[in-house]
């Protein structure tokens, strides 16, 4: 049985979580005149790799296709990621159009369409950069003016203290357990932290 000719869109949208609706992305393909069985989907982070939908779909799609999505974003969350997607779909032939980015970007587009794409790529990666800049700012300025860097402590210092004390005079896990209230998990993990090579 031979397939639909080439040239045709195909639909993709995903959400991160279960709980979340693809609603609203299947309404704006189906306005974008894509028919719903065109339209593949995914209720998964787009963090993973295992996406059932986008794999189905990449295994589907010809040279002439094109991959139209809500936004950019939905292809995938680490921008690496979307831009190696791309640009694999390009090499293959096949389109990716977007329908709500700020600058909708259609990379069968000469001109316009693709200075859009790049344009939105060097932004994206820009903000990452200027994002990891500023969060290593703010760990150097707190840890200049002695605050806590990070996740705080769930058990007061002298506490925990106590523990590698008691450790040291060789209290058994249950003992430091019953003798600090420290959870056995935490006791075990903070006494890993002191016996860690410094």
């Amino acid at each position: 049985m031979s397939g639909p000719p080439p040239g045709m869109e195909l639909g993709y949208a995903r959400v991160s979580t279960t709980k979340q609706h693809l609603d609203r992305q299947i309404d704006a393909l189906e306005k974008a005149g894509i028919p719903v069985d065109r339209i593949y989907v995914d209720k998964r982070t787009g963090a993973t790799v295992d996406r059932d939908g986008l794999k189905k779909l990449l295994a589907y799609v010809r040279p002439g296709d094109t991959i139209v999505v809500y936004t950019l974003d939905r292809l995938g969350r680490n921008l690496r990621e979307v831009l190696n997607l791309v640009h694999d779909l390009n090499d293959r032939g096949v389109g990716v159009r977007s329908l709500a980015d700020p600058m909708p970007i259609d990379t069968n587009a000469t001109g316009m369409g693709r200075i859009a794409f790049l344009l939105l790529a060097l932004i994206a990666e820009m903000e990452r950069v200027f994002t990891a800049e500023r969060a290593a700012h703010a760990r150097a300025v707190a840890q200049a003016q002695g605050r806590q860097v990070g996740r705080p402590m769930a058990h007061p210092p002298e506490r925990i203290e106590y523990a590698r004390l008691l450790h040291a005079q060789g209290n058994s896990l249950s003992q430091i357990v019953a003798k600090t209230g420290i959870p056995k998990s935490s006791v075990r993990r903070y006494l890993a932290t002191a016996e860690a090579p410094k």
